[in-house]
């Protein structure tokens, strides 16, 4: 399976280091020759305490930030290979972003928010706007279109910045605690709709979260520890309570 998905991958992480060099000096490694392979379509959770470098790693894998030593391989191409325009045009057309903090622009609307990737790349505005439109009923927010996002919950929030990462169907999307702000009910309706819409696009999907009932959910769930990523030994989950016999 190893092989097999390092083979077709659309994204692939190869010895994968970044350092930092802490207040006093010392020199901080959070990714040690990091590795990671991700197939078309295949859903990937990433676990793991806070501060061990999970966040680094999206952002490197996102073209965010620069790995210090390592290749990031999109389609087999090094991305860091490319110039910072080639990049950002790169990041805006391929890549779909979902932040635990949604970094919506409050003044607009959700259907402006939506639409805010395409018309940047220079897409025309009826056909992006249609395709916005349809995917913010997709995530049943067909009454708050034209509402400005500041005025919308949290859970409606989210839900418009995961249709904003879809909107110029990227191949991979990846996801920071996608609902580390949202209570359990509505984080379970952002999870849902991630999901379905994976499962409807065949876009590839890496989530980092503390949630292991979502991680059970994916096709993968890794955790990263000293800086690499290894399987992650999930418990079972835990079955309803059974009602009491009458």
């Amino acid at each position: 399976m190893a092989g097999e998905t390092a083979a077709t991958a659309v994204l692939r992480a190869e010895a994968l280091s970044k350092r930092f060099e802490s207040p006093a000096g010392d020199e901080i490694e959070v990714l040690r020759e990091l590795e990671l392979a991700v197939a078309p379509g295949e859903t990937v959770a990433i676990l793991g305490q806070s501060g061990v470098g999970k966040s680094t790693l999206l952002h490197i894998l996102g073209t965010l930030d620069r790995p210090t030593s390592g290749r990031v391989l999109f389609h087999g191409e090094d991305v860091f290979a490319k110039s910072a325009e080639e990049i950002a045009r790169f990041r805006g057309r391929s890549l779909g972003f979902v932040f635990q903090l949604h970094h919506l622009l409050p003044e607009f609307s959700a259907l402006e928010n939506v639409m805010m990737p395409g018309l940047l790349a220079g897409l025309g505005r009826a056909e992006l706007r249609e395709k916005a439109a349809g995917l913010l009923i997709e995530a049943g927010l067909a009454a708050r279109l034209d509402q400005r996002v500041g005025k919308l919950s949290g859970g409606e929030r989210q839900r418009v910045a995961v249709a904003r990462a879809l909107v110029m169907d990227p191949a991979l999307v990846l996801a920071d605690e996608p609902t580390g702000n949202l209570d359990p009910e509505t984080g379970e309706r952002v999870h849902e709709l991630l999901l379905g819409l994976n499962r409807a696009r065949g876009t590839a999907l890496v989530v980092v979260t503390h949630n292991h009932d979502l991680a059970r959910r994916l096709g993968r769930a890794l955790v990263m520890r000293e800086g690499k990523l290894v399987p992650a030994l999930l418990a079972p989950a835990e079955a309803p309570p059974r009602a009491a016999a009458r």
